[in-house]
């Protein structure tokens, strides 16, 4: 499958102070989801960002216990996570736990809820989620819009779209959590994209991420508007 950029709107929003001012984001980008090519995938939304005004680092996957580029995280302001059954230990995954039991901003995608093999307490403990697998691959996901919460800062821009990704069961999510997206296949309904408060920080997980979901604008708008309010607290 063949990835790019797909066409952006010309004008796009900096990212800003609560107070309105400009500002420069520093956003770590953490791949290491094979199965879904987030080697690929978060070029794609580095490029969005960075077209308004973030910096992007990059600690990408060498092998299943190593991922060079997580010093990164000592200076970044949010981390977008991508990462899946990954056996990193020692100092690199005390560096991810320091940063994320310290509840600092964090953004995951779809396998982020299994992102290390060895702490899948990262899941219910930072997240708020409940992964508990995905419904057979096949008929397209819509994802829609909570209506409760239709005005909610990261879903400014995004409209409804459907994925070709496998929907993730995740009911019984913590109580805390705010729920933005649902998606649906015939028969089912699950939340797949919610915000979280954890320890002070904010968190944004979306169980969205298959590969065509970063040929869609609204998916690539809801992950800078997460950005955005992730560190504009």
């Amino acid at each position: 499958m063949r990835l790019s950029l797909c066409l952006l709107p010309l004008l796009l929003p900096t990212f800003t102070h609560a107070a309105g001012k400009a500002r420069s984001v520093k956003v770590c980008l953490v791949s290491g989801s094979v199965e879904y090519k987030s080697d690929d995938t978060l070029p794609i939304l580095q490029k969005f960002l960075e077209k308004e005004g973030a910096v992007c680092t990059r600690a990408f996957r060498k092998t299943d216990t190593n991922i060079p580029g997580l010093e990164n995280l000592d200076s970044c302001d949010v981390i977008v996570l991508f990462t899946r059954r990954l056996k990193i230990d020692g100092e690199q995954l005390d560096r991810v736990k320091k940063y994320a039991l310290a509840g600092k901003p964090i953004i995951g995608i779809r396998t982020a809820s299994h992102g290390f093999q060895n702490w899948l307490a990262l899941d219910k403990e930072v997240f708020g989620g409940n992964y508990m697998n995905h419904y057979p691959e096949g008929p397209l996901c819509k994802v829609s819009i909570v209506e409760k919460n239709k005005d909610h800062p990261i879903l400014a821009g995004v409209k409804p779209f459907e994925s070709k990704g496998s929907l993730y069961k995740n009911t019984g999510l913590a109580k805390d959590v705010t729920i933005l997206l649902e998606g649906s296949i015939p028969d089912h309904t699950e939340p797949i994209a919610w915000t979280r408060e954890y320890k002070g920080g904010r968190i944004f997980y979306t169980s969205l991420g298959h590969p065509a979901d970063f040929e869609n604008p609204s998916f690539l708008r809801l992950l800078a508007n997460a950005v955005q309010w992730t560190t504009s607290k």
